[in-house]
């Protein structure tokens, strides 16, 4: 009779057995041949990491006004699982967010009621709004603190600076060339969670701080740039022209002082430009035919090589036969006895086409490449293009190529190309390379300086200064709406015909003028380029008078007094 006790003491003896061996096998497989991964699911409970984002490097002008800062706003998120009360936070929410939340202030409380571990609910929302949001402490509901980039000057040198985007990467001008400095390093917040979801004081601190990018301060002077501009727009409307662009160079230095270009761009509004050439910079980025100031380098070729001189005689006959071209002077005129300075003064076509043909393609190519043309400067900007210059050996070359490109005919160069050229004959010859960041500023306090990167010498300092004197003789006789009073200028004017796939557009040009002062002491050089103006057609009645408004300001701006003064203050001292 107690057999059947025993059977049933025997058969739970077993089951608990059993279920003790399961227990302690789960027990094993937890705590031992499961460890890492089980501790791991745990910490990603437990322990929460969150990126910190650094501040990225600002930008200030040569004389330390700001040009690009950055501007705290935030980023509104929530954990509807650990949300106590869904309607209230909801109310308070929308009282503070209004229409910046894109749905109604119910679906945002039955939102937050689900089980979700995380919803969106506001992206870049302004300071004052998130401390609001931060003050009422609700739980469940982050407001993190992000930075947006901000351009206080509005359109000011828009090309020059570029944008950030909405996932911080930089593009265009020095915000594309300099991405990775300015960016920074990224850093990590590790924080601890109880079971309820509450941050624990007291847990891991194991952060990471970001490290902020480099602020670089730029050679651009702010008051010029803005007077640069200024003069741009009012060249489009009294010209009639499409687009321009004006660069303002340091030709002892390569130091750029100003760069404009029309139509330009709000880098603050950037999301709403419609057209997106208008972030390109046509002072890097765009190449044209420049017509007659490439003259200016033909002449340097020649002079160098000690065949010409500024009084060597052509007899004009108003055309000249090269390759089956036909070369005819812009005024469809002949002017018979010249020399080689009235050659530039009245910009004759066919005798500077004479002087190439005469220097022969190596060496005629050999000098302009010496100038810089038919490469990229390396401005520190981003997205500068090459130019074009054939030379013999290319398919496309011709014959007739070596009498126009002496002209600027057939050749592209960008503007900055243009005026680097000319500003190597304004500082006796050498060839300096173009830069705009003139110091950058790290994190820890160190300051590296750019130093003025010398290219290469183009031609001596005899030639240069023997260009400059032609120059400076061709807008005192030949462009009078250059003149400035008080300042000697050298310069050329350019009416470049623009090409289309059926030839030479007969009636739309671009206009342009390239030029430096003080004739005898250099302290800038000043490109002016206006796209189909239609008050003229050429450059000395549009380009010109730009630029010689333009410096009227310019040389107030630097503090580069008038010739005489300047020079009664050099004997004085």
């Amino acid at each position: 009779m107690y057999e059947r006790p025993k059977r049933r003491l025997n058969f739970l003896a077993f089951v608990l057995v059993v279920v003790t061996g399961i227990i302690l096998g789960q027990l094993v497989r937890v705590q031992v041949l499961s460890y890492d991964k089980f501790s791991r699911e745990g910490e990603l409970v437990r322990i929460r990491r969150s990126d910190l984002k650094p501040l990225r490097g600002r930008v200030w002008d040569r004389n330390g006004a700001l040009l690009v800062s950055n501007l705290a706003h935030y980023d509104i998120s929530a954990a509807p699982i650990l949300v106590s009360d869904p309607k209230n936070a909801a109310r308070i929410l929308g009282r503070h967010l209004g229409e910046r939340i894109e749905m109604t202030v119910s679906e945002l409380a039955d939102l937050l009621a689900t089980d979700a571990a995380w919803v969106n609910i506001a992206r870049d929302v302004p300071q004052e709004i998130g401390d609001k949001i931060v003050k009422e402490e609700i739980a469940g509901i982050t407001v993190e603190p992000v930075w947006v980039r901000t351009y206080p000057e509005g359109e000011l040198a828009a090309h020059v600076l570029g944008f950030v985007n909405a996932e911080e990467k930089g593009y265009y001008g020095v915000e594309g060339y300099y991405d990775l400095e300015l960016r920074g390093q990224h850093g990590t917040r590790v924080y601890q969670r109880d079971p309820w979801g509450s941050i624990i004081p007291l847990g891991l601190a194991d952060d990471k701080p970001p490290q902020p990018g480099v602020d670089l301060k730029l050679t651009i002077d702010r008051n010029l740039q803005a007077v640069v501009e200024m003069e741009l727009e009012r060249a489009l409307v009294t010209t009639g022209a499409k687009s321009g662009v004006i660069i303002v160079m340091d030709p002892r230095t390569g130091a750029i002082l100003a760069m404009a270009a029309e139509p330009d761009y709000d880098p603050n509004l950037f999301r709403s430009v419609t057209d997106t050439r208008l972030f390109i910079n046509p002072a890097i980025s765009d190449h044209y035919e420049p017509g007659s100031v490439f003259k200016v380098l033909t002449m340097a070729v020649a002079i160098e090589t000690g065949k010409f001189s500024p009084e060597t005689t052509f007899y004009d006959e108003g055309q000249f036969e090269v390759g089956g071209q036909v070369i005819l002077n812009a005024s469809r005129r002949a002017y018979g006895q010249v020399t080689l300075t009235e050659v530039l003064v009245r910009s004759l076509n066919v005798e500077t086409a004479k002087v190439s043909t005469q220097l022969g393609p190596e060496v005629f190519y050999r000098g302009i490449r010496a100038f810089g043309i038919g490469h990229r400067t390396g401005v520190d900007l981003e997205g500068e293009i090459v130019g074009e210059l054939r030379a013999p050996g290319d398919w496309q070359w011709h014959e007739s190529d070596l009498a126009t490109n002496a002209f600027g005919q057939g050749v592209a160069v960008t503007p900055l190309q243009m005026i680097t050229a000319v500003a190597a004959i304004a500082n006796d010859g050498i060839l300096m390379k173009p830069y705009i960041v003139a110091e950058k500023t790290y994190p820890d306090g160190r300051v590296e300086q750019a130093q003025p990167v010398r290219i290469d010498r183009a031609v001596s300092a005899e030639t240069a200064h023997t260009v400059a004197a032609m120059m400076a003789e061709t807008v005192e006789l030949g462009i009078p709406l250059a003149h400035v009073e008080g300042y000697q200028i050298a310069g050329k004017t350019g009416t470049a015909q623009k090409p289309t796939p059926f030839g030479y557009d007969t009636e739309k040009t671009i206009a342009s003028f390239v030029g430096f002062a003080p004739v005898d002491d250099p302290e800038v050089a000043v490109l002016v380029r206006l796209d189909e103006p239609t008050s003229s057609e050429w450059g000395s009645e549009t380009a010109a008078p730009t630029f010689a408004r333009l410096a009227q300001h310019m040389f107030l701006i630097l503090e580069i007094p008038p010739d005489d003064v300047r020079l009664e203050l050099a004997r004085s001292h």
